[in-house]
């Protein structure tokens, strides 16, 4: 019978097997001892548990990481993602960055989703690789020892030779948004006004926050929602007001409210004495020759809508001194 001699695990393989995967050198050694020597066998010890790490960390709340964006060159297209993890830390490492440059590239390629749900891009094989982008995430997962979630995106695309597509982000990717609007020419969409007036609207939507464009995509469900409210509010008034006059109040609340969610019903922020973005809106189009229509707009907070879990220091204390 045929004796095979292991291949002697030398400190130049271990440093060769750290630079090829990027893990820890006590993983690598353990990798090459159960590989017997083999570096390619190595690799896929090194790869599997890998994925392995990651799946258990699949449960790890992650509220940090970025949200990034991409539009094209001639602003007929724009890109926006947000790649969870669990530390900031991790967030500015390059490894976690890279992967993040992977989602943007493989959504530039992808339809629209019907959702904020990413698992059809997760699905998608990586350019020159055989694995798919969740193949690659487990594997970072692995890498960091952090819970690493794609967990929206959306693209915005021009309907006419006159609109364009802008991007706006805060905070070094913590915040950003997407624009899409119309100027009322081709001369007007080439306009430095024009795009200022995007510019300006884009970072309108950051800090305001608005819900929707304008008040008409606001739905009647939404609005009996609110009508709700504000009757249990005038009910819960240490002086009520008389029911009677309730419909009336309730109405100018709602108006108010309009002014606060939709983006044409807020006063602009960069330039306050010109009045709501409306006002502002119809201005630009006099200025350029007709109608500049703001059609439609993506905001993503990072980590927004994620319950984050707080360490309850003084529980911690008293678990680890009890008897």
């Amino acid at each position: 019978m045929e004796i095979r001699k292991m291949a002697e695990i030398t400190l130049a393989l271990v440093k060769e097997l750290r630079e090829r995967t990027q893990a820890g050198m006590s993983d690598c050694k353990s990798a090459l001892v159960e590989a017997e020597g083999d570096l390619e066998k190595a690799i896929e010890v090194i790869q599997k548990k890998g994925l392995l790490k990651g799946q258990a960390r699949a449960g790890k709340v992650a509220t940090e990481g970025e949200v990034r964006t991409w539009v094209e060159g001639d602003g007929k297209r724009g890109i926006i993602v947000e790649v969870n993890c669990q530390t900031d830390f991790v967030a500015r490492g390059d490894e976690f960055r890279n992967f993040v440059g992977k989602v943007v590239d493989l959504a530039q390629s992808a339809s629209r989703p019907t959702a904020t749900d990413a698992a059809s891009l997760l699905a998608t094989k990586v350019p020159g690789s055989d694995e798919t982008l969740d193949t690659v995430r487990l594997a970072l997962v692995g890498k960091t020892g952090e819970n690493t979630v794609v967990r929206r995106w959306d693209v915005l695309k021009a309907g006419s030779d006159n609109e364009l597509v802008l991007a706006y982000v805060h905070m070094g990717g913590k915040l950003a948004v997407l624009v899409r609007a119309e100027a009322p020419n081709a001369a007007g969409r080439n306009s430095a006004d024009f795009k200022q007036f995007i510019e300006n609207v884009a970072m309108q939507i950051a800090a305001m926050s608005p819900l929707v464009v304008r008040k008409e995509e606001i739905s009647d469900a939404q609005v009996a929602k609110q009508k709700e409210i504000y009757e249990a509010q005038l009910r819960e008034e240490p002086k009520p007001k008389p029911e009677a006059a309730w419909p009336k109040i309730i109405e100018g609340k709602v108006a108010k409210w309009y002014t606060e969610v939709t983006l044409l019903g807020q006063d602009n922020v960069w330039a306050p004495e010109k009045g709501t973005i409306d006002a502002v809106r119809a201005e630009v189009g006099k200025a350029l020759g007709g109608e500049v229509k703001v059609h439609e707009f993506v905001r993503f907070a990072l980590g927004e809508g994620i319950e984050k879990k707080t360490d309850d220091l003084a529980a911690e204390v008293a678990k680890m001194t009890a008897g």
